[in-house]
């Protein structure tokens, strides 16, 4: 059966339903935003993170569902961990063995502790200063990274 991308649109939610069984794992980004001083970094944060999600989700077809981007209030850091756990209590009620958070908000890696999930924290790179080729370059590499990341998990808990 050839697995195709997992994202959240019908055709890709349709193919999941057929093949459920061999996708257990969710990856949710994690995509702040903010205003005033902190609105340009928060864009950049969540742009880098949006595209590098995409591009994981495209290497790691079928085993991976690419959930939509949870939005939240930089300013409101509670509150943003309060409704995490009720999206990852859904996804692990379901068939979902393994959650996996995509952030470039290093407060992320600092709230870990409260969650049931793996929160995976890279860097935003400043992606409007390069050229195209390099920046597939770099998201190439990225989405290597992450990849590695993934596999480790996947096999501790065999």
């Amino acid at each position: 059966m050839e697995m195709k991308s997992m994202r959240w649109i019908p055709d890709d939610i349709a193919m999941f339903n057929k093949s459920s069984e061999y996708v257990d794992t969710a990856v949710v980004p994690l995509l702040p935003v903010a205003f005033g001083e902190g609105m340009k970094e928060s864009a950049a944060m969540t742009d880098f993170a949006s595209i590098l999600t995409s591009q994981l989700e495209r290497q790691l077809q079928g085993r991976i569902l690419l959930i939509p981007g949870h939005t939240y209030l930089k300013s409101k850091p509670e509150e943003a961990v309060s409704q995490l756990e009720k999206w990852e209590a859904e996804l692990l009620d379901r068939q979902f063995k393994h959650v996996f958070y995509v952030t470039c908000d290093y407060d992320w890696k600092q709230r870990e502790g409260e969650l049931k999930g793996t929160v995976l924290w890279l860097p935003s790179l400043p992606l409007e200063q390069m050229n195209e080729a390099s920046k597939v370059s770099v998201m190439e590499d990225q989405v290597r990274q992450l990849m590695n990341l993934f596999i480790q998990k996947w096999r501790e808990e065999e």
